[in-house]
């Protein structure tokens, strides 16, 4: 995507999407599934289309060494004013590089990190193999793959919470669709993006829902409040488990798939 499109969504996305129940469950989901794969701290992490750093500042709050990378100046700039929020040790652990995913390698001048995220990225490349070719060059012998993208297997959930009851339909049979930011978006399967990075020498390792609960509520016009703090903590731990367990995690609209990288 061109970095003015994502410049003018850097408010509604950061401060938006991310400040939400579901904002919250994401980056707790996702941030407990990775920690049962990543070697211990202070281990690399390159952040792939990383945003504001709401999945990766975690992580350096733990104590890992984090590169953010992204091809948005303005998501960069809103990554910078949220880590000037943290301590001085976190700051001290987070750098940023300013290039697409799909130069990756270039902009990091051949280093290679023990884990590559990229998260929610995926979706809105039509050809996204340039972009895993990158992640998977990018990450060290052994060291780990990460991604989120939408799942194609569940396509027909959102129009279908909505009534948009054609739109449904339609869904059984195309990955594509207008993603909730108003982007064009396209989606994956388990079984094919797990092929795609085992023919790159990477192998998956396990993967994840990350939505479920909270997702239906929302589609469904249920609001819990962001600001009652325990609930919201309560639903992330739910959705924590459902994301490990068949048949929840297959509904989720979104999953996410660990891999590790076979040595060279």
């Amino acid at each position: 995507m061109a970095d003015d499109t994502w410049a003018g969504l850097a408010g509604q996305f950061a401060d938006g999407a991310y400040a939400s129940v579901k904002g919250h469950v994401r980056t707790y989901v996702i941030h407990h599934q990775l920690l049962s794969h990543l070697p211990p701290p202070p281990a690399a992490i390159l952040d792939v289309g990383g945003g504001a750093g709401h999945q990766s500042f975690p992580l350096a709050q733990a104590g890992y060494d984090v590169t953010v990378l992204d091809s948005s100046a303005g998501m960069l700039d809103k990554a910078r004013q949220r880590l000037a929020l943290l301590p001085a040790e976190t700051r001290q652990r987070v750098s940023f590089v300013e290039s697409s995913g799909e130069h990756a390698a270039e902009a990091v001048r051949g280093r290679r990190f023990a884990a590559v995220l990229c998260h929610g990225v995926l979706g809105y490349l039509e050809e996204p193999e340039p972009l895993l070719d990158q992640l998977c060059h990018c990450t060290e012998d052994e060291g780990i793959v990460s991604i989120m993208t939408g799942n194609a297997a569940a396509a027909a959930l959102r129009p279908a919470m909505e009534q948009r009851w054609e739109d449904a339909l339609a869904a059984f049979d195309t990955d594509h669709e207008i993603g909730v930011l108003g982007l064009p978006t396209r989606a994956d399967t388990v079984e094919e993006l797990g092929g795609q990075l085992r023919r790159r020498g990477v192998e998956p390792q396990d993967w994840y829902g990350v939505w479920h609960f909270v997702d239906w509520l929302d589609l469904g016009g249920v609001a819990l409040d962001p600001a009652d703090t325990a609930k919201v903590a309560a639903a992330a731990r739910v959705e924590l488990e459902a994301g490990r367990r068949d048949p929840y995690r297959r509904l989720s609209r979104v999953f996410h798939l660990v891999g590790r990288r076979t040595p060279r």
